[in-house]
């Protein structure tokens, strides 16, 4: 072999040996730190605290008949027990995703809790849906492990882990 090519060799075995040892310590530091936890839930609840009824009934009515909502229709959800105690998310017709993954809406500081542990979704009636994702420790409402997509009363209990949450006007 000649010696360009013996180099070239050592060198690619240097890259790859210091991209080996790098993972190792990200992999390291993640199972001693956790992953991090962004308060993003806070910040939903100040812009819907915000903004003037008044506004809200506009939008409303320019809505296309689908997206109204129903008299008496949940329109916000709320964390009552957990670390997220006290955190509101606007219930606007789209998914909610609750889990510990980064891109959840709610993310759960929970180690009871899956990276994508269950979603709360409007159905075609207007009522909400709660449905558990395939999680290792389960979704329950109202003491119930939720096996199937269930609608959601107003105000029970969704509980995840150490983190209970309920739809209310």
């Amino acid at each position: 072999m000649s010696e360009l090519t013996l180099t070239v060799m050592r060198l690619g075995f240097l890259a790859v040996l210091w991209l080996f040892v790098i993972v190792a310590v990200q992999v390291i530091r993640s199972d001693l730190f956790g992953t991090r936890v962004t308060q993003r839930g806070s910040r939903r609840t100040a812009s819907a605290d915000a903004r003037p009824q008044q506004a809200g009934r506009q939008q409303q009515a320019a809505a296309p008949p689908q997206q109204r909502q129903r008299r008496g229709a949940p329109t916000k959800l709320v964390v009552s027990e957990g670390t997220l105690t006290g955190t509101t998310v606007a219930l606007q017709g789209q998914t909610v995703t609750l889990g510990r993954a980064h891109d959840s809406t709610i993310v759960l500081d929970d180690d009871y809790a899956s990276s994508r542990h269950a979603r709360i979704y409007p159905d075609r009636d207007g009522q909400w849906i709660v449905e558990d994702l395939g999680s290792t420790n389960g979704t329950y409402l109202d003491r119930t492990r939720l096996t199937t997509p269930t609608p959601i009363p107003l105000g029970a209990p969704i509980r995840i882990g150490k983190t209970v949450i309920e739809l209310r006007k």
